[in-house]
C-alpha cells in the first residue's frame, strides 16, 4: 500500500514464497522481502530506517525495550572472558546486568567516573577491552561525556564505542556523527513519546548492527509491529516536543538552583554542573530531565513530591506529561541504605522528567510544594 500517508501496520508473523526459485532469490539476497516475523517485518523496518536518518547511522536494529537492545548489543559484541569500560552513574538495570550477569561469562568490567579519561586511557592498556559503553546524559545525575575524546582513545585499541543516547535523542545529539560506533536508546522514552509503547533500538555501524541483528534473531525480543507504528507516530513531533522539554527543564533548573531549599541541581546546561562544557560542544539542548537535592532527610523529600499537583509520581520520561521520582523510593527500593551511598543515590534525591505542558505551571506547582517542606 504505497498511497497511504500513515505507514500500514503489517500484522504478520509468516511469509510465504510462490515457488523455490524465488525463495533461494531471497536467501541470496536478490529478492527483497521477509521470512518469518521475528526476522524483520514491513511496519518495523519503516521505523528503524526513520531512526537510522535521524541518527546519520548505517542500519538501525529495533527490539522490544530499551534494556532489550542494551542486552542484546553487549552479548552480541563482547566476546567470553572480554573486558568493558562503563561509568559509575547509569541506569540501574543496565548496571545490574553488566555487574551480576556478564561475569557469570567470564567478562570483567572497569567502572568509571564519566570524566576519568585518563582511567579510561589505563584501561585500555592494561585489558583487552572489547567495548566502552556509557550513557550520555547519564541516569540520574546527568553527567555527558567527551565522545570524540573517547573515540580517539579507543579506536586505536579497536575498542567498539556505544552512546546511550535515550536522555539527549537525536535532536540534541549524535554521537556518531562525535566517533561513537553504536548509538542505543529506549525508544519508549522521548522517541515514542507519549508513554503508550516499549521499544528499544541499536543504531550505528552496519556491520556491528549485523551482529546484533543475528543475535536478536536467536534471542528474540521482537517489537511488535503496532508498538513500531506507535514509535513511528511518536517521531512526528519528535524535534517540536523536544525543543519544549529542553526549554521547560532549562528553565526549571535555573529556578531551583536559586531556591534556598535546594542544595545542589543536576543539570547539564547550567555551569556548574561537572560536564557543562562537554555539554555545550555535543549538544544542541540540555534535554528534559532535571536532577536536584532538596535540603532534608527522604521524609521531608518525600513530602515536596507528594505536594505536587502537576507531575504524576511515577518512573520512566521523555513523555508529554510531567514525571517526578525519589530514586531512593523507586528504583532503588530494594538497596539498602549503604549500598545506594556506594552508588551516590541520596535519599533526598529527585528526578523530575519535564513534560511539554506551560512553564508557569511547572514552576508555581514546584514552588508551592516546596513551601511545604519545614
Amino acid at each position: 500500500m504505497s498511497d497511504t500517508l500513515a505507514t500500514p501496520v503489517c500484522l504478520n508473523s509468516t511469509y510465504w514464497f510462490k515457488d523455490t526459485e524465488e525463495l533461494i532469490a531471497y536467501q541470496e539476497n536478490k529478492y527483497q522481502s521477509y521470512e518469518y516475523g521475528r526476522y524483520g517485518n514491513p511496519t518495523t523496518k519503516t521505523c528503524e530506517e526513520k531512526i537510522r536518518m535521524l541518527e546519520g547511522g548505517e542500519d538501525c536494529l529495533l527490539s522490544s525495550s530499551g534494556m532489550n537492545a542494551a542486552i542484546c548489543m553487549l552479548l552480541a559484541l563482547v566476546p567470553a572472558n572480554g573486558h568493558i569500560v562503563t561509568t559509575t552513574d547509569c541506569y540501574r538495570r543496565t548496571r545490574q546486568f553488566v555487574q551480576t550477569f556478564m561475569p557469570k561469562m567470564g567478562i570483567t568490567c572497569t567502572v568509571l567516573d564519566p570524566s576519568d579519561y585518563d582511567g579510561l586511557e589505563k584501561a585500555l592498556n592494561e585489558n583487552d577491552c572489547s567495548l566502552y559503553f556509557s550513557e550520555s546524559p547519564t541516569n540520574p545525575y546527568l553527567r555527558c561525556v567527551d565522545v570524540e575524546r573517547i573515540s580517539k582513545l579507543c579506536k586505536p585499541k579497536n575498542c567498539i564505542v556505544c552512546v546511550d543516547g535515550t536522555f539527549a535523542t537525536p535532536v540534541n545529539s549524535k554521537a556518531l556523527s562525535r566517533g561513537a560506533d553504536l548509538v542505543i536508546h529506549s525508544a519508549s522514552k522521548y522517541l515514542g513519546g507519549h508513554n503508550d509503547v516499549l521499544a528499544g533500538c541499536i543504531v550505528g555501524d552496519k556491520e556491528l548492527v549485523a551482529k546484533c541483528r543475528q543475535f536478536h534473531n536467536i534471542m528474540g525480543g521482537v517489537l511488535d509491529p503496532h508498538a513500531a507504528y506507535l514509535v513511528l507516530r511518536g517521531m512526528k513531533t519528535l524535534s517540536l516536543r523536544v525543543a519544549r522539554h529542553n526549554d521547560n527543564a532549562m528553565r526549571l533548573a535555573t529556578l531551583l538552583e536559586a531556591h534556598p531549599k535546594i542544595d545542589v541541581v543536576h543539570y547539564p546546561g547550567l555551569p556548574s554542573h561537572p560536564d557543562h562544557e562537554v555539554a555545550k560542544r555535543y549538544m544542541s539542548g540540555f534535554g528534559g530531565v532535571v536532577s536536584f537535592e532538596v535540603k532534608g532527610d527522604l521524609w521531608a523529600t518525600a513530602k515536596f513530591i507528594d505536594a505536587c499537583n502537576l507531575p504524576y509520581i511515577a518512573p520512566s520520561l521523555g513523555g508529554v506529561e510531567s514525571l517526578i521520582e525519589q530514586p531512593t523510593i523507586v528504583s532503588y527500593w530494594d538497596y539498602g541504605a549503604e549500598q545506594r551511598a556506594e552508588l551516590g543515590i541520596k535519599d533526598n534525591l529527585v528526578r523530575y522528567a519535564c513534560g511539554i505542558e506551560d512553564f508557569e505551571d511547572i514552576a508555581s506547582d514546584v514552588l508551592q510544594a516546596l513551601e511545604q517542606i519545614d
